[in-house]
């Protein structure tokens, strides 16, 4: 439901800084400007242009506590699509605090978490893909992430799938012209046609769905476990990928006991690292959890980083992890570490599933040639993120899912020689899955649950 009930909220970080700003959004914000805000001009706030800035003093129970600017924007020249104010003050705690009371007193009530984009959206400013990517921008780790979100804010994606929408509903009609009035002088779709857009739209929907392989990788993260036999250096390596001692590591085999979970951003991707307990028969009972989760994590892993090490023979306890991990459905990544020390006279490589990766968790060695291969794996190719329509997140990649087995199933009824209209009942699933994808659809509970992700005053 749509409200323009007037809202309030310091929309910059808490915190000392160089400026604040109090965002006002709603029906009658300019007026509720003018009870705190007088600009150094003959004319209120409300009477001011939108798209104009007015330089002026902030009052608080009558009296003068900072002066700042003032940005107008009329609806529905906004980007919550209402009438809104933003006040820019300096940055002090209380000061800051202190304007958002005076707003508050002059009429307007405290957000809740992004209600500001959640109105664009409901104002139709924003599609709801548009609206998850400004908190991706705000959540970006790395610049691959960053351009994602970017270009997904501009409507890359939601322009292509206004556009398989459009194709959709297109074809949907034609169908039912020829089902619903066939002795009308009207154009109906015929059967190979038919079948020929039918298939190129699961194409279109196929490229889409492989799409969310680097959404993933670069905005929502791989998980990815980091394993092996107790003393390979697995503990080492998290902190050397991180640059800092998250893990502790000692000589002893067994000192990890239990997962250790950290996000980063290595080359064009993110990572969800988890260091785990080494892989070997125990009997206490606190390891033996830990080896337990190892396990576990292995199963649920996108990216398994596989740590062997190269100054010292295969063991039975790296033979069991070895056959632990052909029943793995992660990718692996053999990592032959401590490659500073002297090799071990038998070459095992063999016996790994895949090349190895060479590396020295102590001196950095190898570090970016791992980087480069966990990239390769899920960034193949540079992207140009302002032309390719990329899923960044699970809902969208289920919805899509859903939009394409919708498709092969009206493929398949044109294919076993069913009527078009069976055919139709199908497409119409595609075409509802595709609008709950960019939340023309969307259940009420979604939308909530995408925009609590926001912080109050976005």
């Amino acid at each position: 439901m749509v409200t323009n009930e007037p809202i309030a909220a310091i929309s910059t970080p808490h915190g000392r800084g160089g400026i604040a700003v109090i965002r006002l959004s709603g029906e009658g914000v300019l007026e509720i400007a003018d009870r705190f805000f007088r600009p150094a001009g003959k004319r209120k706030l409300s009477e001011i242009e939108g798209g104009r800035t007015a330089y002026g003093r902030i009052y608080s129970d009558g009296k003068v506590i900072d002066d700042g600017v003032a940005a107008v924007f009329c609806a529905p020249r906004s980007f919550t699509g209402e009438d809104t104010v933003e006040i820019s003050c300096h940055g002090g705690i209380v000061l800051s605090e202190t304007v958002l009371s005076a707003a508050l007193a002059a009429g307007c009530r405290l957000a809740g978490a992004g209600e500001f984009t959640k109105r664009a959206f409901l104002n139709g400013k924003i599609s709801l893909s548009q609206a998850e990517a400004v908190i991706n921008l705000i959540d970006a780790v790395n610049g691959e992430g960053l351009l994602l979100a970017s270009a997904q804010s501009r409507g890359v994606l939601s322009g292509k799938i206004d556009s398989l929408r459009e194709e959709l509903t297109d074809l949907i009609a034609s169908l039912y012209v020829s089902v619903d009035y066939p002795d009308e002088d009207l154009a109906p779709v015929g059967e190979e046609e038919l079948r020929t857009r039918v298939g190129s739209l699961c194409e279109a929907l196929d490229s889409l769905c492989k799409s969310y392989r680097v959404g993933h990788a670069v905005s929502e993260g791989i998980p990815t476990v980091i394993a092996g036999r107790p003393n390979t250096g697995k503990s080492s390596l998290l902190n050397r990928i991180l640059g800092k001692e998250r893990a502790i590591v000692t000589e002893f085999a067994g000192t990890t006991r239990d997962t250790v979970e950290e996000t980063v951003s290595v080359g064009r991707v993110t990572l969800r690292l988890c260091d785990t307990a080494g892989i070997r028969t125990v009997s206490d009972p606190v390891e033996k959890i830990g080896v337990e989760k190892t396990r576990q994590a292995l199963r649920e892993a996108e990216l398994i980083l596989a740590v062997f090490d190269a100054s010292h023979p295969l063991t039975g306890e790296d033979r069991e992890f070895l056959s632990l991990l052909s029943e793995c459905r992660g990718e692996v990544i053999p990592v032959c570490n401590k490659c500073d020390l002297e090799r071990a006279a038998e070459d095992f490589s063999a016996s790994l599933p895949g090349e190895a990766v060479e590396v020295s968790a102590v001196t950095g060695e190898g570090l970016e040639a791992l980087y480069k291969r966990i990239s390769d794996l899920f960034v193949a190719e540079k992207i140009d993120y302002d032309t390719t329509p990329i899923l960044s997140g699970a809902r969208q990649h289920a919805a899509a899912l859903s939009a394409r087995e919708s498709l092969y199933a009206a493929r398949k009824a044109l294919d076993g020689g069913f009527s078009p209209d069976v055919a139709g009942l199908d497409l119409e699933q595609a075409l509802a899955a595709l609008a709950e994808l960019d939340g023309r659809g969307a259940a009420a509970e979604v939308t909530d649950r995408i925009f609590s992700r926001f912080c109050v005053g976005k």
